[in-house]
């Protein structure tokens, strides 16, 4: 229904942002929404999906039409959600996704809250060859940020993200102390964090 939209960000949350455009300002779920930091107040393009469910409409808001089909792809696997998919997406790396179900790596999908075994190989069943030629992002709106002086405000943004995205205080409590002394933005965080989260 919606393919994009340009506008300026708002404002951020830990599951969202908010993008104005043309005087109305769109709550767009993201997998990781402190990667617009460094576009706070500036105009950007979000690729866009329209979800509609009796209890639920939402806009879930992607860098890329790539990541977007992706997460459609999910979508239609049973026992995914939008949030559950959004999750899957959020380190930033699909490709890497992809090519764990196409190696039929269980292992590395549990990673991912909300997705147990079952769910695993559901995901490899419904999607393995059914990707063929997805590529990695383009670069370019989410270009590597520079660190910042403080890191611990931005530390505690990105484990109350870790959370809004569903993982477990336990599962946070494991990689933090990797986390603890790391001078790096709150985007730069929740990705190491989520790196360190599926090598466990």
């Amino acid at each position: 229904m919606i393919e994009y939209i340009k506008g300026t960000v708002e404002y951020i949350d830990t599951e969202y942002i908010v993008v104005e455009s043309n005087a109305i300002g769109y709550k767009i779920y993201c997998g990781n929404p402190f990667e617009f930091q460094k576009y706070r107040n500036q105009s950007i393009q979000i690729f866009t999906h329209h979800y509609v469910r009796e209890d639920l409409i939402a806009l879930y808001g992607f860098p890329t039409r790539e990541e977007r089909l992706l997460f459609e792809k999910l979508l239609n696997v049973s026992g995914i959600g939008p949030k559950g998919a959004v999750a899957i997406l959020a380190t930033g790396e699909p490709n890497k996704v992809v090519s764990a179900i196409e190696m039929e790596d269980e292992k590395f999908l549990t990673k991912f809250p909300g997705v147990g075994k079952k769910t695993a190989r559901q995901i490899i069943l419904d999607l393995k060859g059914k990707l063929k030629g997805f590529g990695e992002p383009t670069e370019g709106l989410f270009a590597a940020e520079e660190s910042t002086e403080e890191g611990s405000h931005e530390l505690d943004e990105a484990i109350e993200a870790l959370k809004a995205l569903g993982y477990a205080e336990r599962e946070i409590k494991k990689i933090k102390p990797k986390l603890d002394g790391e001078v790096l933005t709150t985007d730069q965080y929740i990705k190491k964090a989520l790196q360190l989260m599926l090598k466990q």
